[in-house]
């Protein structure tokens, strides 16, 4: 049997990779990021490390012990912990940092890759193991979109895709075809309650990859929490980019939208 790695982060996505890897034949290997990563992850794999978050060389080093040449990344690292000193970072870590030229997500992401593939490790696409949660288009959930939300949607999303290239955020807030917040640090769900607040109900939120989104980090998604921040702040409607963003518990979510009389649509975004 294969051993495949992988790097946890926080949130579900991890569980959910590691059972689809089990469930493809792999056995699992994983290192979970502490103080991220949610002590559940050791159910879903065979065997774990847990490692701090700005440990990379223990990071690096644990995979290796273990055999490890394939590795997929899954789960939140917030950029934000960079900012409020809850990283302390090894010194390969702090000469990466130090060597890159700003700090947006991919620059930092593609710099982890190179690392891991300085010492022969491969980083997989996160998608490989998400076919049954990715967003599908037309309409998934049993309450439809309006004709001002498809309005709305058909606004936001070449404006999420620009927002998407310049390596800002992935999600728009939108009413009456306005932009209330652009998603920056803090998060898709945080944008959300600050737009939504502005808008001041039946705001449509839209959520897409970037253009040439690197699928081995950070593929967007969505899951209960999004769909409780838009409730929060009486949101109707969420477009994601069909075939590029994942739901995590998807089934349920669909479901909570329904009963919570939100709309969720698959929507073709632009490349």
């Amino acid at each position: 049997m294969k051993t495949i790695g992988l790097i946890a982060g926080w949130g579900k996505l991890p569980m959910i990779i590691g059972s689809e890897a089990r469930g493809k034949g792999y056995s699992v290997f994983a290192v979970g990021l502490k103080p991220l990563v949610d002590d559940e992850i050791a159910k879903y794999v065979d065997d774990i490390a847990f490692v701090n978050v700005g440990k990379l060389g223990k990071i690096i080093s644990s995979l290796k012990k273990a055999g490890i040449t394939e590795v997929v990344m899954a789960g939140k690292v917030p950029k934000t912990l960079l900012y409020n000193n809850r990283i302390i970072p090894d010194l390969r870590a702090a000469k990466v940092l130090m060597s890159l030229k700003d700090r947006k997500d991919d620059t930092i992401l593609l710099a982890l890759a190179d690392e891991l593939r300085k010492e022969g490790i491969t980083l997989l696409e996160t998608t490989l193991f998400t076919e049954n949660i990715m967003a599908t288009e037309g309409v998934m959930t049993k309450k439809k979109p309006t004709k001002d939300q498809i309005r709305d949607i058909e606004f936001g999303l070449p404006i999420a895709k620009h927002a998407g290239a310049l390596d800002i955020g992935q999600t728009v807030v939108v009413k009456d075809r306005a932009v209330m917040a652009v998603e920056a640090i803090e998060g898709t769900d945080e944008a959300i309650k600050r737009g939504g607040i502005l808008a001041g109900g039946d705001a449509v939120i839209v959520k897409v990859a970037k253009p040439g989104q690197d699928l081995r980090f950070d593929v967007p998604g969505v899951g209960r929490r999004t769909i409780l921040a838009m409730a929060e702040v009486h949101a109707s409607a969420l477009a994601l980019e069909a075939g590029a963003c994942i739901i995590i518990d998807r089934d349920k979510v669909l479901r909570e939208a329904d009963e919570l009389g939100i709309s969720i649509i698959g929507a073709r975004g632009l490349s």
